[in-house]
Order: C-alpha cells, then sequence, then structure tokens
C-alpha cells in the first residue's frame, strides 16, 4: 500500500482496501473540515512538506495528493 493511501485510511479511520487514486471527500463521510486540516497536517508529518492553501484545496482525491506531492520532488513510493 502507497504511503499517501495509508495516511488517509489511518487519519479518516477508513479501511485500507477502500482507499484507490479516484477516492474523493463524496466518498469519504468522515472526511469533514476537521478531518481535512488533520489530514493535511498528517501529510506534512509523513513526507516532511509544507502545503499551501492552494495545495489543499488541490487535494481533493488520493490521487491529486500524490500530483502535489510530486510538484514537491516527493515520490509516494
Amino acid at each position: 500500500m502507497d504511503r499517501v493511501a495509508e495516511v488517509f485510511a489511518s487519519t479518516l479511520k477508513i479501511e485500507k482496501n477502500l482507499i484507490s487514486d479516484d477516492t474523493a471527500p463524496d466518498d469519504t463521510p468522515q472526511r469533514d473540515s476537521l478531518a481535512a486540516m488533520d489530514l493535511a497536517l498528517a501529510i506534512e508529518d509523513e513526507f516532511g512538506v509544507k502545503l499551501t492553501t492552494r495545495d489543499i484545496l488541490a487535494m481533493r482525491s488520493v490521487g491529486l495528493v500524490k500530483k502535489v506531492l510530486r510538484s514537491k520532488g516527493i515520490d509516494d513510493g
């Protein structure tokens, strides 16, 4: 399992096998505004990055989180 999916699963308390690159807020009822902030902080901690507001707003799915991380030179491997 990739690290982004693991962070999503852990932070949102979702079964890891339910997460794919297409997983989005509409698919995860546990993701409210507080959970979104927790998720952003967890991603920053896991990958050692600082996310901008623009980054956070762009991260509308697991796949888009990976895209944001790649733009910062981070591979999700």
